[in-house]
């Protein structure tokens, strides 16, 4: 059931008409998509991730991203992986719940009818991670939904 409230799909963040990066996030974490160039051998990407910041590029040459992140992630549970010529950077939300509208701090940022509707979905998964017999995929909230985080005391960390 949870599968039902994962991303339905995945934001894009694009400047000056090019895809930078494709992204979505859970309660836990945010994973960052990056499509990586051809005829470049693995081990000449890098990925750094500290707690408000990342950077991403091939080594011997600018980075490619170089910037703080919307919010702090925890860095000893956020890493990254090269899977079908894609890079795949999952950072860990130090605060779950929190509904980030970019991972990039000021770049990119969901509009807030989209921003809304990520609340909305985590909230879901939130009342599904708390409570794994009932079905939330086809619950729908009017009117504003409430923070996901700190909702009717915030999320439990059993």
């Amino acid at each position: 059931m949870s599968e039902k409230l994962a991303p339905e799909e995945r934001h894009s963040f694009v400047h000056n008409g090019e895809k930078v990066f494709e992204w979505d996030q859970t309660l836990d974490e945010v994973n960052v998509y990056i499509n990586l160039p051809p005829n470049v051998h693995s081990k000449q990407f890098y990925c750094k991730i500290q707690s408000k910041h990342v950077e991403v590029g091939i080594k011997g040459n600018p980075p490619y991203l170089n910037h703080d992140l919307f919010c702090p992630v925890k860095t000893d549970s956020s890493f990254w992986t090269l899977e079908d010529d894609i890079m795949h950077i999952t950072l860990q939300k130090r605060d779950k719940g929190q509904t980030w509208p970019s991972p990039i701090l000021g770049q990119g940022q969901l509009d807030p009818y989209a921003t809304d509707l990520e609340q909305k979905r985590l909230m879901l998964q939130r009342f599904q991670e708390e409570n794994p017999g009932f079905d939330f995929s086809q619950a729908q909230f009017t009117g504003s939904c409430p923070d996901p985080r700190t909702f009717m005391g915030g999320i439990r960390s059993d």
